[in-house]
């Protein structure tokens, strides 16, 4: 049970906007959701709230069925700190809160918890015990308890079918970056500290980062050398990455190392985004480490001509 002291808002903030959702990826109909609910908070004087959840609650539900996540929640906390909204909520999803009833749900975590005016929820919306918080109860429930119900429609990509986390994660997975990227206004990334490596790239020429390798929970393209850039702390990079194991020296430990163009620099435990733009190749197995230099040279090659110019992007 959520209590108004309990909720983190300053003693300030009287009233808020406020909606629900798992927000996993933050692809383009979660976009437009945020962006309406910023419009909403600014043209009525409230704050604007997301609230989301830690872990997926298919993962409390129902383990089997719980998907990979596109967005692990510091990456996906990120996304959302850029969106011009006042605060985001992460609430976990815990046994107990599963069974909550939808009219409670309300009334003890978004009206007294987080002293909801408004609420704007998505076209395919549910919460509360069997997602029985569909879009018909929830009107009837503002009706009732005095606070405005606002359904935002699904975005599509022109195919007439809506943008989702499932469609996503479904073209992510089938290595269709592409459409992912289309999906999500953005390509798709991954994060992760800069660990030290076993300096191989470095004696081949090409010296590389090595991001730790992310939760189980994160969804990852397949295997393969992608064009990729990579966010540092010191800018931004073109480069090439390898996903997966390195067979040419018998390691199948799976790895993300990245050589980045026209660079140099120290950063161990730094944090670094690397967006993947387009994969050249699957991993290889090569006869020794002159073949694949020959090999990375080529990489360097197809990563530089696949990278976009910042004007032509079409990127954040």
């Amino acid at each position: 049970m959520i209590a108004r002291d309990d909720s983190g808002l300053p003693s300030d903030v009287d009233g808020t906007v406020v909606t629900v959702g798992t927000f996993d990826g933050v692809h383009l109909g979660h976009r437009q959701l945020v962006m309406r609910l910023a419009a909403r908070a600014a043209a009525s004087g409230l704050r604007s709230v997301l609230v989301t959840f830690d872990p997926h609650p298919l993962e409390i539900v129902n383990p089997a069925a719980a998907p990979q996540l596109l967005t692990l929640p510091d990456e996906r906390t990120e996304l959302l700190a850029s969106m011009g909204i006042d605060y985001v909520a992460i609430v976990p999803f815990t046994r107990n809160l599963q069974r909550y009833e939808p009219d409670a749900f309300v009334d003890v975590v978004l009206s007294r918890g987080l002293r909801m005016r408004e609420l704007l929820i998505g076209y395919d919306h549910g919460f509360g015990r069997g997602r029985e918080g569909d879009v018909e109860m929830l009107q009837t429930l503002g009706d009732a308890r005095g606070f405005h119900v606002e359904v935002v429609a699904p975005v599509s990509l022109g195919d007439g079918r809506p943008v989702s986390s499932t469609a996503v994660r479904r073209a992510v997975a089938g290595g269709d970056l592409a459409t992912a990227a289309r999906a999500l206004g953005r390509p798709y990334s991954v994060s992760g500290r800069v660990v030290r490596g076993d300096q191989r790239g470095r004696s081949l020429g090409f010296p590389t980062i090595n991001l730790g390798v992310p939760s189980a929970r994160k969804l990852l393209p397949p295997d393969g050398v992608y064009a990729v850039k990579a966010h540092t702390p010191t800018g931004v990079f073109g480069g090439m990455m390898n996903l997966g194991g390195r067979p040419t020296f018998g390691d199948t430990r799976t790895s993300l190392e990245a050589h980045l163009f026209d660079a140099a620099g120290d950063w161990y435990d730094a944090r670094v985004r690397i967006d993947f733009i387009t994969r050249i190749r699957d991993t290889m197995r090569f006869s020794g480490p002159d073949a694949l230099r020959e090999q990375l040279r080529r990489d360097e090659e197809s990563a530089r001509r696949a990278l976009p110019s910042p004007s032509r992007s079409g990127y954040p």
